[in-house]
């Protein structure tokens, strides 16, 4: 692709890495509570998919959506105090690791409910249409909520309303502990979205370059009035599924195959082969990174709990006269 920032492309997976092992460390040391979804392996498919998005456009997500988040453009600072549960986090602490939400980012979640972010996102896209608003809304979740009701429900008006979705499959393989082909009875997800007359495409979603080509052009189709898209992203997570996962249901074998395919070092290979960077450009850019997230954490480090007097804020609006 001509121009291309892969430099970008390649900072912005290490960002991701980057944050969630310090998430990890942190997580251990008590310092983040609740649940803990961690994207690591997964990179190329937020990184590039963000890129064929723009500023107005709606981005649902799942709650593994850190990745997405900082990918987006939520400050690192925020993310991480909402992660520590700070007054000075995107939502205020209220949403922690599950529910990432930022609207000037138009970034509505974090959904911690399986397929939960799917007729959301068909809600924003008719409301667009409505409104004749040349937008798309971008809705990412995972192989596993193909079996809930919401995937088909959404599937299926989208396709008889044409709206503006663009939706975004993270097929890492397991949802939760349950392989795809224990679960499903037909494994091929793009003939699910094509049944509902939804144009669909497999990609690999462990390549930075073909994430990004794939949702540039489904994009394009859906803001031109094409209706929507399905893109089946087919990567891997190297993380158990949460915390608190002891991943007892895949071979360690299979695990350490995919590293193999690190979208992260895959890329730097590709890069230092293509001339485009050098290990001095490297050990900078790891350093950038690096700092970006002690920042982070120190901002976290620093924040303040939500004033009780605050608690019952954005519970209850009382009706107008």
């Amino acid at each position: 692709m001509t121009g291309l920032d892969r430099s970008g492309l390649l900072r912005t997976m290490l960002r991701i890495r980057r944050f969630e092992e310090k998430c990890a460390e942190l997580y251990s040391a008590g310092k983040i509570r609740g649940f803990l979804h961690l994207y690591i392996g997964e990179e190329a498919v937020a990184t590039g998919a963000m890129r064929a998005l723009q500023p107005d456009d709606a981005v649902l997500a799942t709650y593994r959506e850190h990745g997405h988040a900082l990918a987006r453009g939520i400050p690192a600072t925020a993310l991480m105090a909402e992660m520590y549960g700070k007054y000075e986090g995107c939502s205020h602490g209220r949403g922690g690791s599950m529910h990432i939400f930022d609207a000037q980012a138009r970034f509505y979640g974090g959904n911690a409910i399986v397929g939960g972010g799917l007729p959301l996102a068909a809600g924003f896209a008719l409301a667009d249409r409505m409104m004749r608003r040349p937008r798309v809304t971008a809705c990412f979740f995972g192989e596993g909520a193909v079996a809930e009701g919401e995937f088909h429900e959404a599937l299926n008006l989208a396709s008889l309303w044409q709206l503006p979705v663009l939706f975004l499959c993270e097929n890492n393989l397991y949802a939760m502990g349950t392989a795809l082909a224990r679960s499903e009875a037909d494994t091929d997800l793009c003939e699910k979205a094509r049944s509902y007359k939804v144009p669909a495409q497999a990609v690999d979603g462990m390549d930075v370059e073909a994430v990004m080509a794939a949702t540039v052009r489904a994009a394009a189709e859906v803001r031109a009035g094409g209706g929507p898209q399905f893109l089946e992203f087919r990567t891997y997570r190297f993380r158990a599924h949460s915390m608190f996962d002891p991943e007892l249901y895949r071979d360690r074998q299979e695990v350490e195959t995919w590293k193999k395919r690190c979208p992260i070092a895959a890329y730097t290979r590709q890069l230092q082969a293509a001339g485009g960077s050098d290990d001095a450009q490297l050990a900078a850019m790891e350093a950038e990174v690096a700092a970006e997230i002690a920042a982070a954490v120190a901002y976290a480090e620093a924040g303040s709990w939500e004033p009780v007097e605050f608690l019952a804020r954005d519970v209850y609006t009382p009706r107008p006269g």
